[in-house]
């Protein structure tokens, strides 16, 4: 029997809705939309959601709400991820958004989220059966995942995300050589497992899920003038192409960034230490290509959706 379900999934930095009307095992795409909220923003490092942020959380639910009713939704699974479930009071701004919007957000773990981003890839993309490491930056954590199709080998969530290395070191614009050098010291304390299971797995492939990876894309096609399908759960980039944008982030303020073909104000402040740590990888470990997965956590949902397990 035919229904729509709608898929919130709420990041730190961004907040994204996907509708879809589910026919069995196939679907069709009614409604995407991300609205950049920055829930983070403000108290993070302190594990707080600020007064602000609920409130533009859950206006922006409200939002999403009145779209999902608009489509005459049946279903709808929410998820809140990293600065929810690490804040003091991710349930009471849970609660609250519930309280106002009837929409139900569920905080779930740092394992299960990287097992939905996996999911997501995988349904993308065909992984292979060599083992890549999918990387996810969020605001709050980042997910690594080392799997080939369809197994998973290694996962870990850290909360290394965008906008606590943002708060941490680039207080300066643009970023400077011993902001870079204190991050890189920093990740280097945290990543000592990731790059012992990377050696142990000899994977080759990098494959970035969404947000920083997609505007990375964006920027390459723009500067190469391709033209990206709308719809394609895979997009354009190269190791060289990557490095070309990332040497051109460490040299620019925030309003040259702004100017970059394919950059979108919901990453222009995030992007330098995010495209840091992507650095730091490379750098640490020698990957034979780089590929870009659209897929991420709410198409990991859809997938577990058709399968029957939501």
């Amino acid at each position: 029997m035919a229904e729509n379900i709608g898929i919130i999934d709420c990041g730190t930095n961004t907040f994204h809705l996907l509708i879809v009307r589910q026919d069995d095992s196939q679907f069709q795409v009614l409604h995407k939309e991300k609205v950049s909220v920055r829930i983070g923003k403000g108290g993070i490092n302190q594990n707080q959601i600020m007064p602000d942020a609920i409130e533009r959380a859950t206006n922006t639910i409200r939002h999403f709400k009145d779209i999902l009713d608009k489509f005459e939704t049946d279903r709808i699974f929410a998820f809140a991820t990293s600065a929810f479930r690490n804040a003091v009071n991710g349930e009471e701004a849970s609660n609250i958004i519930f309280n106002k919007t009837g929409v139900d957000i569920r905080i779930i773990s740092g394992a299960e989220e990287a097992e939905l981003i996996f999911r997501g890839v995988n349904f993308a993309l065909d992984i292979g059966d060599k083992p890549a490491l999918i990387m996810d930056i969020g605001g709050g954590s980042v997910e690594f995942i080392i799997g080939q199709r369809d197994k998973i080998f290694w996962k870990q969530s850290l909360e290394i995300g965008a906008q606590r290395l943002l708060d941490l070191f680039h207080t300066t614009d643009p970023i400077q050589p011993e902001e870079i050098k204190a991050l890189e010291n920093y990740l280097s304390s945290n990543l000592s497992e990731l790059l012992e299971h990377i050696k142990k797995h000899q994977t080759d492939t990098l494959i970035g899920s969404s947000g920083t990876f997609d505007t990375l894309s964006d920027i390459y096609c723009e500067h190469r003038s391709i033209v990206k399908d709308e719809d394609a759960s895979e997009v354009p980039l190269s190791l060289e192409g990557y490095f070309n944008i990332h040497h051109d982030l460490l040299t620019k303020t925030r309003d040259e960034r702004m100017a970059i073909p394919g950059m979108i104000e919901m990453r222009v402040d995030m992007i330098v230490v995010a495209s840091c740590l992507i650095s730091f990888l490379l750098k640490q470990h020698r990957f034979s290509e780089i590929r870009v997965s659209t897929y991420a956590l709410k198409e990991g949902v859809l997938d577990q959706v058709l399968e029957g397990h939501f």
